[in-house]
C-alpha cells in the first residue's frame, strides 16, 4: 500500500540529490531535498494520526528506516506546529537575531504582497494560524 509511493518519493529524493546546482545559491540547491523529506514524513504521519491507516509496527518501521523523521512528527502533534516545515526554522540558535524562522511569521503580519523563501528550506510560510480556515 504505501511501498508505491514511498519509491516514488525515493525517486524524487534521488534525484534531487544529482540534481546540478549551477545557477542556485548554495541553501537553495538543499530545498527540493527538504521539501522531499518533508512531503515523505508527512504522508506518514497522516496515515498513522490522521487516517488511521497503517499499524503501529509499520509507522515505528518507517521511523526507524529513515523514511520519516520522528522529531519532526512530533512537532507537527504540538499545538502551534502543526504545519512546521523542518525542524531548522524553530530553532533559534541559527538565526540572526536570536528568533525563528521568517516562515513562522504569520502572513498577516507581513507587508501585503510581499513573499518570503526561508533561507534553510525555501518555505514560503508555515503558521499554523495561516491554515486554520482551510
Amino acid at each position: 500500500m504505501i511501498s508505491d509511493t514511498l519509491d516514488s518519493l525515493e525517486e524524487r529524493m534521488k534525484a534531487a540529490e544529482r540534481e546540478s546546482g549551477d545557477g542556485k545559491r548554495r541553501s537553495e540547491v538543499q530545498w527540493p531535498i527538504f521539501r522531499i523529506h518533508h512531503q515523505r514524513s508527512r504522508y506518514i504521519y497522516d496515515l498513522f494520526y490522521v487516517q488511521k491507516a497503517i499499524s503501529r509496527e509499520l509507522y515505528d518501521y518507517c521511523v526507524r528506516e529513515g523514511y520519516a523523521d520522528a522529531h519532526l512528527i512530533a512537532k507537527w502533534r504540538k499545538p502551534g506546529y502543526e504545519y512546521l516545515c523542518c525542524l531548522r526554522c524553530i530553532q533559534t540558535a541559527n538565526q540572526n537575531f536570536g528568533t525563528s524562522c521568517i516562515c513562522r511569521v504569520p502572513s498577516r503580519d507581513l507587508e501585503p504582497g510581499k513573499i518570503i523563501e526561508c533561507i534553510p528550506c525555501g518555505c514560503r510560510g508555515c503558521a499554523s494560524c495561516d491554515f486554520k480556515n482551510e
